[in-house]
């Protein structure tokens, strides 16, 4: 290979490494846009050559309020709606959707128990 062959070479793994992080960090963003304050720092992973593999951001997962499961609900809904933001969620993304959906099964079930309960 001649210099020029391997400049180009060089140049094209290049734009496919920026491009590989522009996509991984467009997901993550999705995320942390969608969840606001509940969302933790983009974090992009890296192999041992530095290329982009994945990201995560962390995110504040509901805890069920027996006395207030509306706040509950409501903290389920943005966790929700933040795993599911990007264009193509992750297979850890319909995870924490489902455990958030499953909070908030809970949530609304006391909530109907409290309104039964008052009306009894």
């Amino acid at each position: 290979m001649d210099c020029k062959t391997i400049s180009m070479f060089r140049s094209m793994q290049q734009q496919a490494i920026r491009q590989q992080y522009n996509e991984i960090y467009a997901h993550e963003l999705a995320h942390k846009n969608a969840a606001g304050s509940l969302a933790g720092p983009i974090v992009i992973e890296k192999d041992a050559n530095g290329i982009p593999t994945g990201g995560h951001v962390s995110i504040q997962m509901p805890t069920l309020d027996k006395e207030h499961p509306e706040k509950t609900i409501e903290h389920a809904d943005v966790v929700i709606k933040s795993a599911m933001a990007p264009s193509d969620p992750s297979d850890q993304d319909y995870k924490v959707a489902s455990q958030a959906k499953a909070i908030k099964f809970q949530a609304e079930r006391i909530q109907k128990q409290h309104k039964l309960d008052y009306y009894a």
